[in-house]
């Protein structure tokens, strides 16, 4: 997670954003051979109900999950067992499921998807849909909700990127390379199944990553922001304890004023 990592990132955005919006049909082009996978049925984009690649798409996404599930864990077990020590470091906690949270949570599905207006690959008029196609930079398309910038999936997939930022330095290079391997898969994919366009993943891929570079400096690397573990412990056991208070006076208050309702 270092300044190298983030001038490839704004580079590759820069170029994609300038060549893809300049030629935005390039888009369709590359869509086009998924298109052209067609069932015995006549379903195009066939890759979307084939078995082989719904479970790949699940699995990828049980990943995931896998992979946040011990920061969650400790997260909660710290909130509600404040004074047992963290199973995880504090930083780790928190720049894991924040990130999570921040890019394919608040900034891909709730800020893009349901506000970016560009309608999918399969439902597009080109490839055998009834809405317009409009380029990447292009929020008034026809999609209501759910849309197709960026891609979720991808997202998601991308960040993975953050426990391998957490890696020991000596594994660090092999994490982000199965990262990256990762994340193109899953792009490979959704692009596949008609679900997005490549520019789709790409910046879902970008965006991503700087969240995951911006939290990463915050927490690691900026000495007017870096916190150490144990403050973050602490902090996340204060939280735990003043909540577990608030509850137990939020309970004392009603108990005491059903107790004076009874005796009306």
């Amino acid at each position: 997670m270092n300044r190298n990592g983030l001038l490839i990132a704004l580079g590759i955005a820069l170029v994609v954003g300038l060549i893809f919006g300049v030629f935005p049909g390039l888009d369709l082009w590359l869509s086009r051979p998924f298109y052209a996978n067609i069932d015995q049925i006549g379903n195009v984009f066939a890759s979307r109900i084939n078995p082989t690649t719904m479970f790949l798409r699940q699995m990828s996404m049980w990943i995931v999950t896998l992979l946040v599930a011990p920061a969650v864990v400790a997260l909660l077990l710290k909130f509600l067992l404040p004074r047992r020590p963290s199973l995880l470091p504090g930083r780790a906690v928190i720049f894991l499921t924040a990130t999570l949270a921040l890019g394919p949570g608040v900034v891909t599905n709730l800020v893009l998807k349901d506000h970016w207006g560009r309608s999918r690959p399969i439902d597009v008029v080109q490839l055998g849909g009834s809405e317009r196609f409009v380029a990447w930079w292009d929020s008034h398309g026809e999609c209501p909700d759910n849309c197709s910038f960026v891609s979720g999936d991808v997202s998601a997939a991308a960040w993975t990127l953050a426990p391998a930022a957490l890696a020991p330095p000596l594994w660090r290079p092999v994490a982000y390379g199965a990262a990256l391997t990762f994340t193109g898969v899953v792009a490979l994919l959704r692009m596949a199944a008609g679900g997005h366009f490549f520019t789709d993943t790409v910046f879902a891929g970008v965006f991503t990553f700087l969240i995951i570079w911006l939290m990463h400096g915050l927490l690691y690397r900026w000495p007017q922001t870096r916190v150490s573990d144990a403050a973050v412990e602490n902090r996340i056991g204060w939280l735990g304890a003043e909540t577990a208070a608030a509850v137990q006076d939020l309970f004392g208050r009603l108990r005491q004023y059903f107790s004076k309702a009874s005796t009306r």
